[in-house]
């Protein structure tokens, strides 16, 4: 099976040797996202700004790959402070519809950048 690179101006270059996503098939793999600007390569502030800054991330490479996130049909998250949880479900539901993807959130010590949250997703397209 061929893989095809995913890669977006309008999400973070990667930070490391790894591709914003990876298409397999009908699948799509979307490498972690962290509240990085894009254009700035700079944290975002705070923890809501952050978590509106992954979605929005993983939003552009999914558009690259010609899907959008109501492709997802798994969704990982990672929080610094699981106290955020319900602030993630709140910004979730904007970019997502039903049925929604499955999801799994983990409390972790810490993430690249001082990063307080991460989020990363499985896509299924076609």
């Amino acid at each position: 099976m061929s893989r095809k690179i995913i890669a977006t101006p309008a999400a973070p270059a990667a930070i490391g040797p790894y591709s914003q996503a990876v298409q397999a098939g009908n699948t799509v793999y979307l490498s972690g996202q962290i509240g990085l600007d894009p254009a700035t390569m700079q944290m975002v502030e705070g923890i809501d700004a952050q978590i509106v800054r992954v979605f929005e991330n993983l939003k552009a490479v999914s558009e690259a790959a010609g899907a959008t996130l109501n492709d997802a049909v798994r969704v990982t998250i990672y929080l610094t402070d699981l106290a955020h949880f319900a602030r993630v479900n709140d910004v979730m539901a904007r970019y997502f519809s039903a049925p929604y993807p499955a999801r799994a959130a983990v409390g972790v010590k810490a993430l690249p950048r001082d990063a307080l949250v991460e989020a990363d997703a499985v896509l299924v397209i076609g």
